[in-house]
């Protein structure tokens, strides 16, 4: 059910129907023969959804926001009142490749060629000079321009010129920061139309707003007491899954099954840069998946083409950035793939939206990982702090959406201000999944009384720091580990993830309410207050996890010390004639898992435990090693065990998923230990444990905090010059040095981490 909501009063959404009296009175005056328009200039047989009353309001010349999710029938909105209107409707939009498909789509259902026409940077001179002569002509009733093309004064002297019924403001979302794709040009749009024509109605039109966007585009383009309609977020179709993979390898074999469990159904992949889209079209190309890359860096022609071949169902599969995608009506797209956490949920949402717009099924994957969390955060560190902390904030609510146990579509909903009454969709993972019923109510007055020490001046993630007890600089500068609250959820659940799906709980119930204006910290509701008072239960659903067995358990496995001896002189000598580390090439745990399972070829080598390099890095390091075992098979006469190479999936503890989070964030690793109430050499040993199963860390900054770059490079150079690689040789040696033995295995993993 769309709602629609009229007058000034930007806080009051009420349904479709409930109108002043005077405004149902003006769009009453439109005469009932909408529909047989319709079919006249479209085609079509009847009007989807609540775009008839969303036309009457346009054909009234009232101001109108129309938010309409992805599918739903947002261009029709202005382009059937433009072909009513005296005068000519001015549309900005702020996409090249948008224009050009909306201005080819109004064209099929017109024998007029020049119906629409659009004025960008593509056209020429005298391109630019036609378009206006069909204007003036008055052949042309839609006309699209982008915002920057607005902004000069020779497109404004044209504008005065001629009757214009309507501007229409494309992706109107596009004027907030808060939006996923801010445009700064948006914020002048108003300016621009006030110096052609302040009294010309303007209507917005957006799929993704939240509600302080919303205000936003109402405040910025100054609408008049404008109508609103909101139509339901809700795509009952949609699946909605999110997966936790930890490396690129493990996140395309499993793409590879799923395209395949799809059969020839059409699916978008989205990444986060060019380089990984191409990487990937390539790599779906060879496992006989036909695929096109598409992206910001190709040449117009070849992302036409791209785009054309898709289009047509001549490839199944597009891997694109965010540049693919707008204005994109292809009905019957399957699957919507994101091999990378998006940027934020409204993203998210628009993307996902472009499956199953025929109403017919639509899966929707995620894969979910802490690097892309790091590498979103690591985009925004130069930016400008305001800048920087809505982004922050726009990336920490996809975080608490991916490890939410909650409904999904729940969760998507209440972003957009909407409620989702059911209790569970039926139709996403965590609804499909076994939960235990948890009473958490001690739990929730632990954070209802964090949050009102702590004056609900702080965000989720600092909250989670005071409430586990951990330490930080900001904690440390703000004295909050002298607060009673410090550590006292920690005793209750030490997992971060737990909070996150409690805090996003006591969120959706009412108890808890994130302030988006001020970039995200959390106050206490009138409900939560109570609450706080009461001895009151609070159930928080909570997924039951279930690890996958580990095939070596089932195995009878044995070491071959033999060949285990022979591996490390052949590491000894490949070191000397690549001159580096003997560590860099394979560590000891790599080879001693080439002594028990035997791989006889690079793509065996590659799904051994512990080997965790690029693949052009195996095949630098690995095939003598390979060949080495190949001949010690043969010379010995040795059955290797039947088993398969198939590298388990790494299952990180909380303890281990906090330490990558505390890295990633270049914490120290004194505060880490500490922390976590480990030893330095306990935490090394959780540290060596996460880089051998195929994550990256980067220690540079901890280095720095332990030694000079000249300690550093002695401790290399011992094992470039040692012919005994073992870390305990190298501590009996370097100890007379005054090296630790943290220190040296720091270094160690470091080089490791940067060679692989």
């Amino acid at each position: 059910m769309a709602r629609n909501k009229v007058g000034g009063d930007k806080n009051n959404i009420s349904q479709i129907g409930k109108k002043k009296e005077s405004q149902s009175h003006e769009i009453a005056k439109i005469p009932p023969s909408l529909t047989e328009s319709l079919k006249q200039f479209f085609g079509f047989q009847k009007f989807k959804d609540h775009q008839e009353i969303i036309i009457k309001s346009i054909l009234a010349k009232k101001d109108t926001l129309v938010i309409m999710p992805t599918g739903g029938g947002k261009s029709l909105c202005y382009q059937f009142p433009a072909m009513l209107l005296d005068g000519i409707a001015v549309i900005i939009s702020p996409l090249i490749a948008l224009m050009k498909n909306q201005v080819d789509l109004v064209k099929q259902y017109s024998e007029n060629e020049k119906i629409a026409s659009f004025i960008n940077s593509t056209l020429t001179k005298s391109d630019v000079n036609l378009v206006k002569e069909n204007v003036l002509s008055k052949k042309t009733k839609l006309l699209y321009l982008a915002p920057e093309t607005l902004t000069k004064d020779e497109t404004r002297e044209f504008l005065k010129k001629i009757q214009i019924s309507f501007f229409a403001v494309d992706e109107a979302h596009c004027i907030s920061e808060w939006g996923h794709d801010f445009r700064p040009e948006y914020r002048n749009i108003r300016a621009m139309i006030n110096d052609i024509d302040k009294s010309i109605p303007i209507i917005a039109v957006t799929a993704t707003a939240t509600p302080k966007v919303q205000t936003e585009i109402i405040d910025t383009l100054q609408l008049n007491n404008p109508n609103i309609f909101i139509s339901s977020f809700d795509r009952p179709n949609l699946y909605y899954e999110i997966i936790p993979k930890d490396n690129t390898h493990d996140k395309l074999t499993d793409i590879i099954a799923f395209i395949r469990s799809k059969k020839r159904s059409a699916g978008i992949i989205y990444t986060l840069n060019r380089k990984t889209t191409e990487e990937i079209a390539i790599y779906l190309r060879n496992h006989q998946i036909k695929a096109v890359a598409y992206h910001a860096g190709l040449d117009k022609k070849t992302r036409t083409e791209h785009q054309d071949l898709f289009l047509n169902n001549e490839v199944q599969i597009i891997v694109a950035t965010i540049a693919f995608g707008m204005g994109i009506d292809k009905p019957d797209i399957r699957f919507v793939i994101h091999f990378n956490v998006p940027k934020s949920i409204e993203n998210y949402y628009q993307e996902t939206g472009r499956a199953g717009r025929d109403n017919l099924e639509g899966h929707c994957r995620m894969y979910y990982n802490y690097s892309d969390i790091a590498k979103l955060e690591n985009l925004i560190k130069e930016k400008p702090y305001s800048e920087r902390e809505i982004i922050a904030q726009l990336i920490q609510d996809v975080v608490a959406f991916a490890e939410s146990t909650t409904c999904r579509r729940k969760v998507i909903l209440h972003y957009f201000g909407e409620l989702y009454k059911n209790k569970n969709c039926g139709n996403c993972d965590n609804c499909k999944s076994k939960h235990i019923a948890y009473n958490a109510g001690e739990e929730v007055r632990v954070v209802l009384k964090v949050i009102a020490q702590l004056d609900e001046q702080f965000k989720m993630d600092y909250l989670i720091l005071i409430i586990l007890g951990l330490e930080s600089a900001d904690v440390s500068r703000a004295h909050h580990q002298n607060l009673s609250v410090f550590g006292s959820g920690k005793h209750f659940n030490s997992d971060h993830i737990f909070w996150i799906n409690l805090i996003n709980q006591m969120i959706f119930d009412s108890l808890l309410t994130k302030d988006i204006a001020d970039y995200g910290l959390l106050k206490i509701t009138t409900l939560g207050r109570k609450f706080m008072q009461a001895k009151n239960s609070f159930t928080l659903s909570i997924k039951q996890q279930h690890k996958d067995p580990v095939p070596e358990t089932k195995v009878n496995l044995v070491l071959n010390k033999t060949l285990l001896h022979e591996l490390k002189e052949l590491r000894s000598h490949q070191a000397k004639i690549l001159k580096v580390p003997s560590f860099i090439i394979f560590s000891n745990i790599a080879l001693e898992e080439m002594a028990t399972r035997y791989p006889i070829s690079l793509d065996e080598l590659e799904n051994c435990r512990w080997i965790h390099k690029a693949k052009d890095k195996i095949k630098e390091y690995g095939t003598p090693f390979v060949a080495l075992i190949n001949q010690f098979i043969k010379q010995n006469k040795i059955k290797r065990p039947e088993q398969k190479f198939i590298k388990p999936s790494v299952y990180h503890t909380p303890d281990r998923n906090l330490i990558i989070d505390y890295i990633d964030k270049k914490t120290s690793l004194d505060i880490i230990a500490r922390n976590r109430s480990m030893s330095m050499l306990m935490l090394i040993d959780e540290i060596e444990e996460i880089i051998y199963s195929g994550i990256h860390l980067s220690l540079n900054y901890a280095l720095k905090e332990w030694m000079s770059k000249d300690d550093e490079q002695e401790i290399v150079d011992y094992f470039i010059k040692s012919d005994d690689p073992s870390i305990e040789r190298a501590i009996q040696k370097l100890s007379i040095m005054q090296f630790k033995e943290e220190e040296i295995r720091l270094v160690l993993i470091k080089f490791i981490t940067e060679y692989n």
